[in-house]
């Protein structure tokens, strides 16, 4: 079936019907919101992921073991602090958490999941959470909920990340919205940060979570700031079938329009995570075309993406393709020397293996846009992968080493 085209907005994880959050000040951070609440109204379908990091936080294990019902209704979560490598007394304190919010949303705890992220091994303050918890209880809305739940869990973010896009199913309006935090420790393998998508559309969990897979591999998955995995990296999607179409219960038409949906939306925020790296100024997105298999476009494309001599270039404005080509033979793709090519901002600079002339001014120009799109074309294959990510900058580092002080 061919990609429909959607227009996304500027709505959130409430603009689907039947959703309320809320976004507060638990004193967790010294300042803004640092505790999200987001709620179905009725118990809703749940698919996740989560990282696979082999080190990972409570929240990641209690919500994993959950995730497998496929039922979900309300999802608490806390920035500033990880609960990661906190031992015992971490996993009775996330616990507390689904509990504590479980009685003040009236809702049974199992349909209830925790997130947590913030800085790793420091035990939650769980008075400060109780508090929070029963102020975000009593503070659920429907209206500028889901944009003040955006802004409670970012952590080394500078601006909160929320999109929403509606269409049709069988004449039936629906809505998927969604939210996330990242900006450093950021890498594929999982879905890299904490997102959260709700929609109105009624879909079955198999279904649910497929569409949620197929979305993540290729825009979350897809996302590199700075090449480190975290340990609370956790994707959640609820569906409370408030659109009241027909239950899409198989890959069929209506699948496959909702999955493009989610998709395009799923691309549209991973921009925006990629383009708020920690420091960053510009949005880099690679492509590699050309590869010989699916996985050799993929570990070329985060290779380059990856690559800080790349990332730096680019903060630069340099368009010093040998950078990129050594990071594609680091990968272990197979490459043709003799006929690969390489683009930075759609200017070719490498073609057939070797330097062209290009016009240095119209580059230079080209390099100061917010978004610039590095491409190569390994000229082994007809396989291709594209990878959101961001230049390397000053700041990064001296944002990073003074995250914990």
């Amino acid at each position: 079936m061919q990609t429909r085209k959607f227009k996304i907005e500027k709505g959130s994880i409430t603009t689907p019907k039947g959703f309320r959050a809320a976004g507060v000040h638990a004193r967790i951070k010294q300042k803004g919101p640092d505790l999200a609440l987001i709620m179905s109204d009725t118990p809703a379908t749940l698919g996740a992921m989560f990282t696979t990091n082999k080190v990972p936080a409570h929240c990641i294990n209690i919500d994993r073991a959950k995730a497998v019902s496929g039922q979900g209704q309300v999802l608490v979560i806390n920035s500033g602090n990880a609960n990661a490598c906190t031992g015992e007394q971490g996993r009775l304190d996330a616990e507390e958490m689904i509990d504590r919010t479980a009685k003040g949303t009236s809702t049974d705890p199992d349909l209830v999941y925790v997130a947590n992220t913030g800085i790793i091994g420091e035990k939650l303050p769980m008075d400060l959470l109780r508090k929070g918890i029963d102020k975000a209880c009593c503070s659920l809305t429907d209206d500028t909920g889901g944009v003040d739940a955006a802004w409670a869990i970012m952590t080394t973010d500078t601006y909160p990340k929320h999109l929403s896009v509606t269409f049709k199913l069988d004449e039936k309006p629906v809505t998927i919205g969604v939210i996330a935090k990242g900006s450093g420790m950021i890498n594929p393998n999982m879905a890299t940060m904490i997102c959260v998508f709700t929609t109105d559309a009624a879909i079955a969990p198999e279904m649910l979570q497929q569409a949620l897979k197929e979305t993540v591999d290729v825009s979350l998955n897809m996302l590199t700031v700075d090449g480190e995995m975290s340990t609370n990296d956790s994707v959640f999607i609820l569906a409370n079938g408030a659109a009241e179409n027909p239950v899409i219960s198989e890959k069929d038409k209506n699948y496959q329009i909702f999955q493009n949906a989610l998709e395009t939306l799923g691309i549209e925020i991973t921009k925006l995570i990629a383009l708020d790296g920690e420091g960053a100024t510009k949005l880099v997105i690679v492509t590699v075309e050309g590869a010989k298999t699916y996985d050799d476009a993929v570990k070329a494309s985060n290779s380059i993406a990856n690559s800080n001599l790349v990332k730096t270039a680019i903060f630069g404005r340099d368009p010093n393709w040998g950078r990129v080509v050594q990071a594609i033979g680091a990968s272990g793709a197979e490459v043709d020397l003799d006929s690969f090519s390489i683009q930075f901002a759609g200017i070719s600079v490498a073609e057939n293996g070797g330097s062209i002339n290009y016009d240095s001014l119209e580059m230079h120009v080209a390099l100061q846009k917010k978004e610039v799109h590095i491409h190569a074309d390994l000229g082994v294959g007809k396989e291709s992968a594209t990878v959101y990510t961001c230049d390397l900058t000053h700041d990064y580092i001296s944002i990073n080493a003074e995250y914990h002080t």
